[in-house]
């Protein structure tokens, strides 16, 4: 009998989570209330404690975002290895099975998969798995890098791993990666070093510190940013985890030159002489050539324009100012500009539709809908994540869409389907300090709103001088398919909307 055990409700306004870390393996012996894996929603960490004992059958994984209720592993009763004979007696016999292991003299071709419909190449970024390693079927061998995003790999047999293609190779959808030489249960070497782990990794029952140290994955990010290593850090969380505040207090504290005295002055790396001449080459990532490529091409072969206008942003920022508390009590996420931004831009948009459309061959498309694409610059380079049907949207549902998108794009986490579609995107330089600049159209979209810093600046208001925080707008556009009245007239409105915000309520 197996019992399903669902993401439980956490808190009234939170309808999802995020799966940060399994502390159990699947097939492993759980016992009940033993903590099997910790949950994040956009408040808190929460941890997911076992319904039953049993054998663990994961089926979500870390990073799964979960909506509330869903399945996340199911608990066997019946099948406990513990109740059929002692482990002391299954572990020979696990390694005496396992070591018959024997080739049945099949060979899996594994190829490039097909990872999104305008993908036509992949580079091979990084082999998770020797040559000659034993792999499991679904086991993650190696990453790959399209021109969007990065992708796991999973063996497609159980088997002895054969290299086929290296680190920094480009291949096409459908090259040879590599091949798996099939066989019928695990090597000796395998099943024994997975049998000498096992002790290691089991928990017993009872009060097993087994949290103590361990940084949640907020806690881990703020650690891994700032340098700070989980050891130096005592955490104050249950069972000494170290939670998202030790974290951030560990930051403030700790000393930036331990590391630097440890070390022999004679291994330290030697400071650049003045007046030296070196120069270094990096080969450009798959991401950075298809940018590159498609930049190339909206310049030639589109009629870009862009047209300016500047916003006063003081009424946004008055009423940002006014109701954030109250905004990021009642939905659990702050209050910025994106939102404000977004849904001046959908009603701009469905009052002049030229501009959410876009040229295919020799016809026009128009959208009756809003899929706002937002520049982010994540590790790997820019990237354009989508929030749909943005016009129908609330100002918190767009906030947290934001705020999902950005954190996924920052991990590389971001799905085909989240980067493809949009029609209209929004960049913002400003949070670079960039005063003015002329974006590049996100082809096959027709135009670009490039949002820049807000200065202080001395304007005139009703014959006086007034000191306003002031931002200057671009908007790129297609002069093919949008007309100098409808690109003005578009970006008037956009002006009028955020220099008035209350328009957006009542949608005048």
């Amino acid at each position: 009998m197996s019992k399903e055990i669902k993401v439980p409700a956490v808190g009234e306004s939170i309808t999802e989570v995020t799966i940060g870390q399994w502390f159990k393996k699947d097939g492993d012996e759980v016992q009940m209330d033993e903590v099997l894996c910790e949950l994040e929603s956009d408040k808190a960490t929460f941890e997911l404690p076992a319904e039953a004992a049993g054998v663990l059958r994961i089926k979500a994984q870390e990073g799964d975002v979960l909506e509330i209720g869903a399945v996340i592993c199911e608990i066997d009763e019946t099948g406990t290895p513990g109740k059929s004979e002692p482990a002391a007696v299954a572990a020979p016999k696990a390694e005496a099975k396992s070591s018959a292991a024997t080739a049945t003299g099949e060979v899996k071709d594994m190829v490039v998969p097909t990872v999104g419909e305008s993908i036509t190449e992949v580079t091979l970024a990084n082999w998770l798995k020797s040559d000659g390693d034993y792999v499991k079927l679904d086991e993650i061998i190696a990453e790959v890098d399209s021109d969007k995003a990065t992708f796991e790999l999973p063996a497609e047999a159980s088997g002895i791993l054969r290299h086929v293609a290296q680190e920094g190779d480009v291949l096409e959808i459908g090259g040879m990666i590599c091949k798996i030489e099939v066989t019928e249960g695990a090597p000796a070497a395998a099943a024994s070093s997975e049998s000498t782990a096992a002790p290691a990794s089991a928990a017993p029952s009872g009060n097993t510190n087994y949290a103590t140290g361990h940084a949640s994955p907020a806690a881990s990010k703020i650690l891994a940013e700032k340098g700070v290593s989980p050891e130096s850090v005592k955490g104050t969380g249950k069972d000494g985890r170290i939670t998202k505040e030790d974290a951030q207090s560990a930051q403030k504290s700790a000393p930036a030159p331990a590391k630097a005295e440890s070390k022999p002055a004679a291994d330290a790396a030697p400071e650049p002489v003045a007046g030296s001449r070196n120069e270094r080459r990096e080969k450009m990532s798959s991401l950075r050539k298809t940018v590159a490529r498609r930049l190339v091409s909206v310049k030639n072969e589109t009629a870009m324009l862009t047209t300016f206008n500047e916003v006063n942003m003081k009424p946004i920022m008055d009423l940002r100012s006014k109701f954030k508390e109250q905004f990021k009590e009642k939905h659990g996420v702050g209050l910025g500009f994106m939102s404000f931004f977004t849904k001046a831009v959908c009603v701009a948009l469905q009052e002049w539709p030229s501009v959410n459309a876009k040229i295919d061959g020799n016809e026009m498309v128009f959208n009756d809908f809003c899929d706002i694409s937002i520049a982010v610059s994540a590790p790997k380079g820019l990237v354009v994540p989508v929030i749909r049907n943005a016009e129908a949207m609330s100002f918190d549902q767009i906030e947290k869409e934001v705020v999902r998108l950005a954190m996924k794009a920052r991990d590389n986490k971001l799905s085909i389907e989240e980067m493809t579609g949009g029609t209209f995107t929004l960049t913002n330089g400003g949070i670079f300090g960039s005063m003015m600049s002329t974006p590049i159209i996100n082809a096959p979209q027709s135009a670009i709103l490039g949002m820049h810093n807000i200065v202080q600046r001395p304007m005139a208001v009703n014959g006086e001088v007034v000191i306003l925080p002031m931002m200057y707008l671009a908007l790129s556009y297609d002069h093919r398919i949008i007309d100098g009245r409808e690109s003005v007239s578009f970006l008037v409105r956009v002006k009028e909307l955020l220099e008035d915000p209350t328009r957006l309520l009542f949608g005048v």
